[in-house]
């Protein structure tokens, strides 16, 4: 039922005392719900101060004046509402929120995340060892990711300590896979994926404990993951290759060779690299595109030169197999997507590498565009944001005049061709 009298409801309710009622909620929010301090109203027309006065008791004449809230909530009370200010608002809108009680409340969550942690330290095998509190003190500066509520942070820093005190502690076991870890962890295989907390937590650690910069690439990762004798997954990711002939001996060199031979495409993933002697003739030029179906078409056509694919957006194993191969010598020719992010790519592997365009150039665009049109091919459109050509100044103009994306497969012919050559 409604405390208040449906009179005194709709006169409360009215316009003339709209403003008086929202600076005073929240003045109570901000201030622990006290009726207490004042409130300043300015600029009042003659509505806003009659029903004031009425309010107050007391009649106001000009365009501004200041409420006290012990005394509005005093006339509240002896009024027709008969009801103190907190109970008045609440009668007339939503439930007041003590915003004073919920930052005291955050902020006393906040440090239980951090004196959980620091129980947690204290009660493991590691309490002994120097690292701990320079991560500790490191996480802290950090903060809890957005989003992380309290109590998952302090389940999750509760499992960091677990993983390292299984890879650090007094007691360290034999190698791990990492899938394998985080399942004993967190139940799950993927726990300690790269990207979630729980893997960035434990990688600080392991950091520090071995006085190794934090690594800010996934090659890096895998490095620090070995420091402790835990094997990252190094087989689900691959880079696809066509023609590679490596010289050594190696039955890894010779299953490529033989593919080369066979003309088939080969799948390197970053356990391979580890042992491959990417050992071609100096000065060998390697091509490189962006889409598999080049790689594809190349095979079907037993063409000779060799490739490499970034499959898109170019994994960690790709720019490891390509900066092998460039620390023999070999020379590199780029060709990708006519797309913004096509061009951004190019950018980043010509200038990584030295590469030289292959059929990038404004001249090939504008050619492919116009073949493309006249065979009635869906023009399909270019969008996001341009990207200036590193090679080409005048492609990027070109490429928002026509307003067309053209993918490698729009050249496939082109390429193909390329790839046949002998010389």
């Amino acid at each position: 039922m409604n405390a208040l009298p449906s009179a005194t409801r709709e006169w409360l309710t009215g316009p003339g005392l709209t403003r008086l009622w929202e600076g005073v909620r929240k003045r109570l929010e901000s201030n622990g719900v006290q009726a207490t301090g004042s409130l300043r109203l300015t600029s009042m027309n003659a509505q806003e101060r009659n029903d004031l006065s009425l309010l107050l008791g007391k009649p106001l004449t000009g365009a501004a004046v200041t409420v006290r809230l012990d005394v509005l909530d005093a006339r509240l009370r002896a009024s027709a509402a008969g009801l103190g200010l907190r109970q008045t608002l609440e009668e007339l809108g939503p439930p007041l929120t003590d915003r004073r009680a919920t930052r005291a409340d955050v902020a006393a969550r906040r440090e239980q995340v951090w004196s959980s942690l620091a129980s947690a330290l204290d009660a493991s095998p590691l309490t002994d060892q120097e690292w701990p509190r320079q991560w500790y003190d490191l996480l802290r500066r950090a903060g809890v990711p957005r989003g992380v509520a309290p109590e998952a942070a302090i389940w999750t820093l509760q499992q960091a300590v677990q993983v390292l005190t299984t890879l650090l502690g007094p007691e360290q076991g034999g190698a791990l896979g990492r899938g394998e870890l985080a399942a004993m962890v967190t139940g799950s295989a993927h726990g300690l994926d790269d990207g979630t907390w729980l893997a960035r937590l434990v990688q600080r650690g392991v950091a520090l404990a071995h006085g190794a910069e934090f690594p800010d690439n996934a090659a890096g990762r895998r490095a620090l993951w070995r420091l402790v004798s835990v094997t990252p997954d190094e087989v689900s990711s691959t880079v696809l290759t066509y023609g590679l002939r490596p010289d050594s001996e190696g039955w890894r060199e010779r299953a490529l060779r033989e593919r080369a031979e066979h003309h088939a495409e080969a799948h390197v993933t970053p356990r391979d690299l580890h042992d491959l002697r990417l050992q071609l003739p100096a000065g060998t030029l390697i091509h490189i595109c962006e889409n598999p179906r080049v790689v594809e078409a190349a095979a079907d056509a037993a063409c000779v030169r060799p490739i490499v694919c970034t499959s898109g957006s170019a994994a960690t194993v790709v720019f490891t197999l390509l900066d092998a191969l460039a620390a023999t010598g070999c020379r590199f020719a780029y060709h990708g997507d006519f797309d913004w992010s096509g061009i951004a790519l190019a950018n980043r592997v010509i200038r990584r590498y030295g590469a030289r365009p292959w059929r990038m150039g404004t001249a090939d665009y504008e050619h492919l565009a116009a073949r493309s049109q006249a065979e009635g091919i869906p023009q399909l459109a270019l969008d996001s944001q341009p990207v200036s050509a590193d090679w080409d100044p005048d492609l990027a103009p070109a490429m928002i005049a026509l307003g067309v994306a053209l993918h490698e497969e729009a050249t496939l012919d082109l390429l193909v061709a390329d790839l046949s050559r002998q010389t």
